[in-house]
């Protein structure tokens, strides 16, 4: 354990700085541009990509946030990600700090800032600093904060091998939590981690009626015997902007999709694992084939062709479909 070097002394504030930047030195970060409400600008300096301690959303968790996806220069799917954004401000009873013009205006422009032509962007909305109470600072200002980073990066194997997940132990989140995309994300967490050390990729929370829910950052879904592309109801998962798309795509282009339909409806753990295909989906992941929940091989344990379908009519939506922002660099 590392021992502090003079705990007590006074720092100044070019110290302070100088100490960031040492500390961001030693980290393994690609954090491209950062803007600030609370700044009033964009920075690019990771060192200076802070919040105060004190905002509602660091101590509290009263926060939320959402991600899209840069793809050659251009911004993917940004309208559906900021609907649920301002769902997600709803259920949380935070307050927008500008409009939506101006935030779609901030999020292009952080992304020009930054120079980055591919990766994710990272946005949140906290109910501001002022305080260390349980409820909002009064007169606190709401903050906006806009991240433009490499993104999430998976293993090779798991789209060429597929991935192992388990029934994790830990309860699914109640409806109102689980459908808000809010910065409480420990019961994820605890499940990856869980995953993780039982040598598992991710797991899997299942709902008090038995019925499949999702993954720790990623949707679930299945193809039955019959070729029938299944998903889980949204009422108490997450909505994911990802699963929504590639659920359009396959009833447009079944063909294509190598399915025979698509529904959204309860799957009880039974049928799922009884499924010839089961898939992980999300804006990082994409889509990746899972082989084996439990000790249960899933189909015939090899990566299926619903799986590789769904990802290329995916990454052709993202390069050239309808759903683009180009950004002015």
């Amino acid at each position: 354990m590392a021992q502090l070097t003079h705990p007590h002394r006074l720092r100044a504030a070019e110290d302070v700085l100088a100490s960031l930047t040492a500390l961001r030195a030693k980290q393994p970060v690609k954090y491209a541009a950062f803007y600030s409400s609370q700044l009033g600008g964009i920075v690019t300096d990771p060192a200076l990509m802070i919040i105060p301690f004190d905002d509602h959303m660091v101590h509290r968790g009263h926060g939320i946030f959402d991600t899209a996806g840069l793809v050659d220069g251009k911004i993917y799917d940004l309208e559906a990600h900021l609907d649920r954004f301002h769902r997600s401000a709803e259920h949380s009873r935070l307050t927008m700090p500008v409009p939506r013009a101006e935030m779609r205006e901030i999020i292009v422009s952080t992304v020009a800032a930054s120079r980055q032509r591919d990766g994710a962007i990272r946005y949140w909305v906290t109910s501001g600093p002022g305080s260390l109470e349980l409820s909002p600072a009064a007169g606190a200002e709401p903050g906006f904060f806009v991240m433009v980073f490499p993104g999430l990066v998976y293993p090779e194997r798991w789209y060429t091998e597929g991935l192992k997940v388990m029934t994790t132990t830990y309860p699914i989140k109640p409806s109102l939590y689980a459908v808000t995309k809010s910065n409480n994300y420990l019961p994820n967490v605890l499940m990856q981690m869980e995953a993780k050390e039982k040598g598992f990729d991710n797991g899997v929370f299942i709902d008090e009626d038995g019925n499949v829910g999702e993954s720790s950052n990623m949707n679930v879904a299945f193809v039955t015997r019959h070729g029938v592309l299944v998903h889980p109801k949204f009422d108490h998962i997450l909505s994911g902007c990802t699963s929504l798309r590639l659920l359009e795509l396959a009833r447009t282009h079944q063909d294509r999709a190598r399915v025979t339909g698509v529904e959204v409806r309860n799957i009880s753990v039974a049928e799922a694992r009884a499924s010839r295909e089961m898939l992980q989906l999300g804006s990082s992941i994409k889509v990746a084939p899972v082989v084996q929940w439990d000790d249960q091989v899933i189909g015939d344990g090899k990566p299926g062709p619903v799986s590789q379908a769904l990802l290329q009519l995916l990454e052709e939506d993202m390069r050239s479909g309808d759903r683009l922002i180009p950004v002015p660099y």
